[in-house]
């Protein structure tokens, strides 16, 4: 039986000395990289497509090294499940996984849920499309990477009363939810602020599968333009009727109807849609171009990914925004030196890069990257085609 128990114990000893050779992993070696993203529900087309710019990011830059030390990266992916409800258990669960840096969310609601949690544990929040200006307002641990409502909504006011020439808007958002209220209140006030008149401002409920009346109302009303503002679900009935009804007017939205699921339903038909983004994929930059083809690849070589992509290879502007969170996340843990969350949202609030595929970026006061431009784009045939630079 000594014989026995020895050779164990001499096994048991060889194994971890040929652990250790190997560089084996222990819980001391590990950052956790918080996922706050919805996979499932109204937004989890477009969550999916943030992910696999975080995910893409990842696998080219999966350590990080912290004082001195390599860490192996660990994403811990939470559904938010696109419900306020839901995004709070979310929360939670990344609070008690000790992550050190949370990226998310696609949808405003979810992060505004989200936020105080995050504050309170004092885990630094890295908002990727959450563009309402409730996600940062008063909460010093949350910031974003994207341009915020106010701005998106003047864009838009903008290229409807510039280049679309419309002098009269419909506008359509659905109630209770904050990004596409919220979006929307900042087109009517930008739009009226440029002289135009909005011969109608209403709301749907969660749910709705019919907007045939909405769709009428505009028409009915003389509106030169629709700005419709909503989930990716929603987006995509309300262009299949509107096609319909043979719309002659464009409808005009925010960066949630990038997505395939609205080009798609564009396809074949001779609505207008157009919507404001934070990136082109036809960029030439050095960062951007280098990232298009190396995303492409990546999806093509993954059936997962692309499928999670819609089954293309497009580049979403939310994929690279989502690719820039991830190294500004790596960047600030590195410039802590520590795993510690104040020390890494010091380092968040005072960071400052060039070398991003949206762009330059550093923080305001309140966490807001400093963004003054967004690309305009059309749906066509299945795709989106670059329209212009569209600014305030």
């Amino acid at each position: 039986m000594k014989k026995v128990l020895v050779a164990l114990l001499v096994a048991v000893f060889v194994v971890c000395l040929a652990s250790c050779a190997k560089g084996g992993k222990d819980k001391g070696d590990v950052i956790k990289i918080g996922v706050f993203e919805p996979q499932s529900g109204d937004n989890g087309p477009g969550g999916k497509q943030e992910v696999l710019g975080i995910e893409y990011a990842h696998s080219i830059r999966p350590t990080v090294n912290v004082g001195g030390k390599t860490f192996t990266v660990v994403l811990d992916i939470q559904d938010n499940q696109s419900s306020t409800d839901k995004a709070v258990s979310a929360a939670q669960q990344l609070v008690s996984d000790k992550c050190a840096v949370v990226l998310g969310s696609y949808g405003s609601g979810v992060s505004i849920a989200a936020g105080s949690y995050f504050r309170d544990a004092k885990l630094p929040a890295i908002g990727v499309s959450c563009t309402n200006s409730a996600v940062t307002a008063g909460n010093d641990y949350y910031f974003r990477v994207c341009f915020l409502d106010p701005f998106q909504g003047s864009v838009q006011a903008s290229f409807a009363f510039e280049e679309c020439g419309a002098r009269k808007a419909y506008v359509l958002s659905m109630l209770g939810d904050d990004y596409t209220v919220g979006l929307a209140k900042n087109f009517v006030n930008a739009f009226k602020r440029l002289g135009g008149e909005i011969v109608s401002d209403e709301t749907f409920v969660e749910g709705t599968s019919d907007f045939s009346s909405y769709i009428q109302n505009a028409i009915d009303r003389g509106a030169d333009v629709i700005f419709a503002p909503s989930a990716i679900t929603y987006a995509a009935l309300i262009v299949k009727q509107a096609a319909t009804k043979n719309l002659q007017i464009p409808i005009l939205s925010g960066d949630t109807w990038e997505s395939s699921v609205i080009s798609d339903a564009q396809k074949g038909t001779n609505v207008k849609v157009y919507v404001s983004t934070f990136f082109d994929e036809n960029d030439e930059s050095g960062p951007a171009k280098n990232f298009v083809k190396g995303f492409k690849d990546y999806i093509n070589s993954n059936a997962t990914a692309k499928t999670n992509n819609g089954g293309n290879d497009i580049v979403a502007a939310v994929s690279a925004l989502g690719f820039d969170a991830y190294n500004v996340a790596l960047d600030a843990i590195e410039k802590a030196g520590k795993i510690d969350g104040p020390a890494i949202r010091d380092a968040i609030a005072s960071y400052t890069g060039s070398d991003f595929v949206t762009g330059e970026l550093s923080f305001d006061a309140n966490g807001d990257a400093r963004k003054n431009t967004a690309y305009i784009k059309q749906a066509v045939n299945g795709t989106f085609s670059f329209v212009k630079v569209q600014s305030i």
